[in-house]
C-alpha cells in the first residue's frame, strides 16, 4: 500500500521553538521553510537552527522549502543541508525550468519538488515534473501565482491546478497537494476549498497551522459510502475480470477497480 501524505505542516525555518511543535503535531510531513516566512536579515539565522535541528534523526519526514534558486541564498541553503540526516526532502520555490530541476539534482541526492508559481512555471509543468527521477513532486504556489496572474477570483485559478494535477500524472509522479489556505480561522471555507481540490485531482493539502490538520485530513479521507462502493467493486472484480455492471446498474471496469484499490489505501489510515 503507497501511503500518500495528506498534511504538509509549514513552520518558519528561524522559530526552533515552533519548528519542535510542529515535529509532535501529528502532520505526514513537516516542512520548515527558509523562503516567504523568513525575513532577509533571518535567513543566515533560520539555515543554521535548521541545519542544527536535522543533524538528527526526526520522528517524522521534514522537507525543507530553501529560497529561490535564482537569489542569493539558495546556494548557502542547499549547501548546508545536502548531507543531513533529518532531511528527507527538499521543496523548491519559483521554478520555471526543468533545467534548475536538473542542476540542484546535480548537487544533492535527495528527493526534490518543485512549486510553480508563475505563468512561465504553470507553461512548462510537464517538462519540469518529468525533468529528473530526483523529482518526486510539483505543486502550486498559489499566493505568488495569483500575484502574478492578477487574479482575483478563485476560479481563475482552476486551469492552472488542472494543469499541475495532468502534469503529475502524465509525468508518473504523485498526485500534487493543494497549496495553503491562508485564514487559519476559516475552517469551513478550508473545508469547501478542500473538497474543491479532491473533486479537481489533489490529494491533501499544505497547511499553516495545526488546528487545520483535521480539516484537511476529513475532506481528503473517503466517505463510508465511498468506502462500501470501492469494497462492493473489489468483490464484484474478484469473480469476474472483465467489464461488468454492478445490481444498481453501474458499470465497472479496470479503471474503476483501480481507482476502488486507492479509495481502500486511503481508508486504512484511519
Amino acid at each position: 500500500m503507497i501511503r500518500y501524505p495528506l498534511t504538509w505542516l509549514y513552520v518558519p525555518g528561524d522559530r526552533p521553538h515552533v519548528v519542535a511543535k510542529a515535529l509532535a503535531a501529528g502532520a505526514d510531513v513537516v516542512v520548515i521553510d527558509l523562503e516567504d516566512a523568513v525575513a532577509p536579515d533571518r535567513k543566515e539565522y533560520a539555515r543554521a537552527a535548521t541545519a542544527e535541528v536535522l543533524r538528527a534523526h526526526q520522528p517524522v519526514p521534514v522537507h525543507v522549502r530553501v529560497n529561490a534558486l535564482d537569489g542569493p541564498w539558495a546556494a548557502a541553503d542547499l549547501a548546508a543541508l545536502a548531507a543531513l540526516p533529518g532531511v528527507s526532502g527538499l521543496r523548491l520555490p519559483k521554478v520555471t525550468s526543468p533545467d534548475q530541476i536538473r542542476q540542484v539534482a546535480v548537487a544533492t541526492p535527495l528527493p526534490l519538488y518543485a512549486l510553480l508559481e508563475s505563468a512561465l512555471g504553470i507553461e512548462h509543468a510537464y517538462a519540469i515534473a518529468g525533468a529528473h527521477p530526483s523529482l518526486r513532486g510539483i505543486s502550486l504556489g498559489e499566493a505568488d501565482l495569483r500575484a502574478d496572474l492578477g487574479v482575483r477570483a478563485d476560479a481563475g485559478l482552476d486551469w492552472p491546478r488542472s494543469r499541475v494535477v495532468v502534469a503529475a500524472r502524465a509525468a508518473g509522479l504523485a498526485p500534487p497537494p493543494q497549496s495553503v489556505h491562508p485564514d487559519i480561522r476559516d475552517l469551513d471555507g478550508l473545508a469547501a476549498s478542500c473538497a474543491r481540490g479532491r473533486a479537481l485531482g489533489f490529494l491533501g493539502r499544505a497547511a499553516i497551522h495545526p488546528r487545520q490538520m483535521p480539516v484537511i485530513e476529513r475532506a481528503y479521507l473517503p466517505t463510508p459510502a465511498e468506502i462500501e462502493h470501492a469494497e462492493t467493486v473489489l468483490k464484484a472484480a474478484a469473480t469476474d475480470q472483465g467489464a461488468q455492471a454492478l445490481p444498481d446498474g453501474r458499470f465497472i471496469d479496470a479503471a474503476v477497480v483501480a481507482m476502488a484499490r486507492r479509495t481502500l489505501s486511503l481508508a486504512r489510515r484511519r
